[in-house]
Order: C-alpha cells, then structure tokens, then sequence
C-alpha cells in the first residue's frame, strides 16, 4: 500500500507531501489546476521517460518518493530480496529529474536503473488510464488475471513444475549424450585425463616438487655456500670459529678458577663449542650430499613446466590440477556409462510429457471456462458504467510449440468492443482513455480481490460519463477499495463522494509565479468541494444541501 507521496520542484508543485490511508481516495480540483500530477509523480517513480519540462520553473532539479507499506505484498518483497535491496516491510522509491534532463532512482536508499523501478513498481501499484503504463494491457498480466479469477493456482503450479523437470531432464540427456559430438567429446576427455594424470599430483607432492626444483636449481650455490662456512667454523684461519672459541673458553677458565661465579658463563662457552662443532660436522655431511644431478634437474623443471602449461590451458593454478582431474574422471565415468541412464532418462522425459499433457489440458478447461465467466460478468458492468452494449471477449490463442511451456499451452487476449456493432479489438489497441479506464474498472471490480497489486490508480475514469452511472462508478471504486488501495482523479461530485478520503488540488498566484497546493479535506471541506463540483461558480444553499446530502449518502452505503 502507497503510506506517503513527496514532491518538490515538480512542475508546478513547489513542495507537498501527502500521507495516504485505506480504501478509496478521491482527488479533485478546478480544470488547470493540475489533478493529474500525482499520477504523473507514480509514473515517472515507476520509470518513465524523465525530461527537464518537469522540473518546476527556476529549480535546478525535481525530486520525487513514495513510501510503500509491504504487508501483504510477499511478490514485491521476493523481488527485492533478490535484487538485495529489501529494508524489512517497508518501500522507498525516489527520483531526481534534473533541469538538464537527466535523472537518478533509488530503491530503499541504493541506486537503481529505470527498468529495475518498472519491475518494482508493477508488483506495487497499477495505474489505469494511460495506455503504456497499465499491467492490464499485457497479454502475460491478462493471463495471470484469468489464472487468478478461475482459481488456477494449484494447475498452474503443476503445470510450471512438470515443465521445469522436463527442461531439467532434456539438459540432463543432452549433457550425458554429448550433444551432437559424443564421440569427439569423449576423445577429448580421456586425452585430457591420461594429461593430468601424467603429470597433475596432489597439493602435497606437488609442494615437495617445487621445493626440489629450488634445490636442484640452486645446488652449486648451496655447496659452495655450505664449504664457505664450515671454513669459517673450523678451518685453518686463527679466526675460524672453534679456534676462537677455544681460545676464549681456555681464558674464561683461568678467571673461573679466581671467581666461581663464572663458572656459569665457562658452561654456556663449552656447550657453543660442542654445538659449533656438530654443526661443522652437520654442514660436512649436507654439502656431500647436495645433489648436483643435471638430469634430475631437467625432470623437475619438464614436469613444473607442464604442469603451468596445463594451468594455462584449463584456466586454473597448478595446485588445482588434481582436483580438474577427479572431477574429469567422474565426467568421463558417466559419459560412458551414460547408455542406461539415457534411457531411463528419456522413460522418464516421455512420462513427463504425459503428464503435462494430462495438467496442461485440465489448466486449459479451467481457463476456456472461466473465460466466458468473466467475458460475461465484465459485459454486464460495462453496461452499469455507461457503456451500454458494450462486450469483453477473451480469447485463448494455442501458445505454439510442442515443448511443455510453464504458462500452459494457451495465450491470452483481450478483445473489446465498446458499442454496438464495432468489432472487438484487442484491448492494447483502444484509443479512448475514458474507456479504456471504465474497461479496466470493471474488470478490477469483476475479478475483486484476484489482483495482487496493493494499489490501483485511476485517472479520470469518469471522462465522458455523468448522473446515474457516475454513480455507479463511484460505487464500483468504493466497493474495490475495500480490498485494495484505490486513488481515483475525478471532476464528477457523484464520484468524489464515494471516497473514503479526499484530496483537494487547487492553484494559487501572486502574479509572477504560480503553484499548486494538495491538501487533505476534512467532512465540511469535502462538504464545500462538492457544492464546488456541483455548482460551478454559483454555490447556493440548495447546491449545499444537494453536497451534503449526497455525502451522506455515499458514506452511509
């Protein structure tokens, strides 16, 4: 449910903001004054083409939000989990037109692109009366109404569920069987595989390689390097190590001899010397052994060159190499075991199709019949809302394709025709505004409570109509606002009365500018705007009388 509309800089609104309630809410106001904008504001917060005409005269940019309540709306909420841009149960839309012409969105604080907000903005609310942006005239919301009115629910899931497996199952089949190239695509996995089995190790062994190759790679370094310091250890230099050592502890022994308290530190001096001397003897060993065997080297370095190669050509780091090859294994395993899984897979494909067959023409009756239900039920309140003769056909197109489809095996339209004697039309296609609104309400009223959109709009559905079936309009708003959010842009009092609540659009100057002010009317202002409606520029007490009876009425039905 829309809970607030804020506007600044927008045409010639220079600043409002409207809280909404439930139910039905009326706008009204003098010609000019500019009903509409509040559709206008919903269109554009919805992503419609944005351009610097709206921005109010003098401003650098127009800022526009709207605040929705998401209780009962778990469609919108679904779609704004996974965009990831819900905020718990409640909607913000804004959208900045600057002068220039551009312009920005953002959905709950994050930026958005203008087909992100129509995606949004259809699960939210539904406007009628202007041709490109009602839900009504796409074939896919006509059949989702259709679906909703018979109570398809439960056939349509099956059918999407039956049809989801099939697909899962022919991807399945294509997969095992290789596409058209099995043959090719089997050589190609065991050459892949004899590759990494050649020449692929596990993270361990593959660790013990790369430290081999340093080794090897570095073997006269680290010979020469370990002969270098078992020459400053133990050689023949009066500096060498031990020789120093030695020396030192033989002096710290004399002072020991003075002062047991060195005798600690002679300890420490004679215990380096035992530990300097294993390691002399430690290094002796090491550079004997350090392996100088250019052929082993050559080895080493072939297979870490593969093994990068192999990277490259698989897209992977070495130390994944293993891992590729397990998974190709398992592929090339079911590839040529695949002869009894394809044929269990095709039984149960073949199943499959029955079975959608058998939901798909059940969902398919269910559709034929509830077609004439509401083709008839619609007519009927066409002729309530001032088009008499006027008849819905709703036609069932087969979808074409032998394929299970998720949507079933039918398409729908929509076809009208508003008088007597002219051929239906689809609904897309008809060119009266007023009439293609009063359509929509009567379908709205008609299918009442099958529509999961929380709010409905309509601008100037009462154009063209007047007395007894603009009461009755008023009516059918009323009585669709009991279940859903209705805004209703209407000049007729019989409508306006009707409304749970009632916004007023007026237009003030002080000579060089001009603004429209939108304010929420209290019982003697809507009283006042009704005289107003009623009696044009001459409001007498009987017009007054006439406002308040009217009202009352209204309120009390």
């Amino acid at each position: 449910m829309l809970t607030s509309l804020y506007v600044r800089h927008f045409a010639v609104v220079e600043e409002a903001e409207i809280v909404f309630g439930p139910g039905l809410t009326v706008v009204s106001g003098e010609t000019g004054a500019g009903k509409s904008l509040m559709v206008d504001a919903l269109m554009l917060l919805a992503g419609a083409r944005a351009d610097s005409g709206m921005v109010r005269a003098g401003a650098d940019r127009a800022e526009l939000a709207a605040e929705f309540d998401l209780t009962g709306l778990p469609e919108a909420r679904a779609w704004l989990e996974r965009e990831e841009l819900d905020d718990e149960d409640h909607c913000q839309l804004r959208r900045v037109i600057r002068a220039e012409g551009s312009s920005r969105a953002w959905i709950n604080g994050r930026p958005a692109n203008a087909s992100q907000l129509g995606e949004l903005a259809a699960l939210l609310v539904e406007i009628h009366g202007q041709h490109e942006h009602q839900a009504l005239l796409s074939r896919g919301h006509q059949l989702a109404l259709l679906d909703a009115y018979a109570g398809n629910e439960a056939g349509l899931g099956e059918v999407r569920s039956l049809a989801a497996e099939w697909r899962e199952v022919g991807a399945r089949i294509r997969k095992l069987s290789g596409g058209d190239d099995r043959d090719r695509q089997l050589e190609l996995l065991r050459h892949e595989v004899t590759e990494l089995e050649q020449w692929a190790l596990p993270p361990e062994e593959l660790a013990e390689l790369e430290a081999s190759h340093k080794r090897l790679s570095n073997a006269g370094r680290l010979a020469e390097g370990a002969a270098g310091v078992i020459d400053m250890i133990d050689g023949d230099s009066e500096f060498a190590l031990r020789r120093v050592l030695g020396r030192t502890q033989a002096e710290l022994a004399r002072l020991a001899a003075i002062d047991d308290r060195l005798q600690p530190l002679l300890e420490l001096v004679e215990n380096a010397t035992i530990q300097l001397g294993e390691a002399a003897d430690d290094l002796g060993r090491y550079a004997q052994d350090v392996d100088l065997d250019p052929e082993r080297f050559t080895q080493v370095d072939t297979h870490l060159a593969r093994l990068h190669e192999l990277g490259r050509r698989h897209r992977l780091p070495a130390a994944d190499l293993h891992g590729k090859l397990v998974s190709l294994r398992a592929e090339l395993a079911e590839l040529e075991g695949a002869g009894e899984a394809l044929d269990a897979l095709e039984a149960r494909r073949d199943k499959l199709q029955q079975k959608y067959a058998k939901a798909a023409d059940v969902l398919g009756a269910s559709r034929r019949d509830a077609a004439t239900r509401l083709a008839a039920e619609v007519g009927v309140l066409m002729g309530e809302l001032g088009m008499a003769g006027g008849t819905l056909t709703i036609e069932l197109e087969p979808a074409g394709g032998t394929d299970p489809d998720p949507q079933g095996r039918e398409r729908c339209e929509l076809l009208v025709s508003a008088n007597p004697g002219q051929p239906p039309r689809p609904l897309r296609k008809v060119a009266s505004g007023g009439e293609l609104a009063r359509i929509s309400l009567a379908i709205e009223v008609a299918t009442l409570g099958k529509d999961t959109v929380g709010t409905m709009v309509f601008d100037e559905v009462d154009t063209g109509i007047g007395g007894a079936v603009a009461e009755v309009v008023g009516q059918k708003l009323r009585s669709l606002g009991t279940l859903r959010q209705v805004l209703c842009v209407t000049h007729l009092p019989q409508v306006a009365a009707q409304g749970h609540a009632h916004l007023q659009v007026s237009k003030s100057s002080d000579g060089e500018t001009t603004a429209t002010l939108i304010r929420t009317l209290d019982g003697a202002g809507r009283q006042a705007e009704l005289a107003r409606m009623l009696g044009g520029l001459e409001i007498t007490a009987a017009t007054r009388a006439h406002a308040k009876q009217m009202l009352e009425r209204a309120q009390a039905g």
